[in-house]
């Protein structure tokens, strides 16, 4: 199971609760998350898409700081299993 399949998993996952894990690409400013989570309601949150036991960079460790910094929630994501949990606690900010 590699990043790809659980990518596709999360987006069909938040796509059953109405909501859209759109690829989040930001040039010019490297190590962001891979996901922007929306969910009905106004609800936002960034996903970092990992292969299981990867790891994520330094500057990815920086991004994810830098976000919650801001007030967002930043997840890393490297098993399927973890989908639910994560978007019942991403639904219930």
């Amino acid at each position: 199971m590699g990043e790809s399949y659980i990518e596709k998993a999360l987006t069909g996952a938040v796509k059953a609760r109405g909501g859209m894990a759109l690829k989040f690409i930001s040039p010019g400013m490297s190590g962001v998350p891979d996901r922007l989570v929306l969910i009905p309601g106004g609800v936002i949150a960034f996903v970092e898409v990992k292969a299981p036991r990867e790891r994520m960079r330094p500057q990815q460790i920086k991004r994810k700081r830098q976000l919650e910094e801001l007030g967002f929630k930043v997840y890393q994501l490297d098993d399927i299993k973890m989908i639910g949990g994560m978007l019942d606690e991403i639904c219930t900010t």
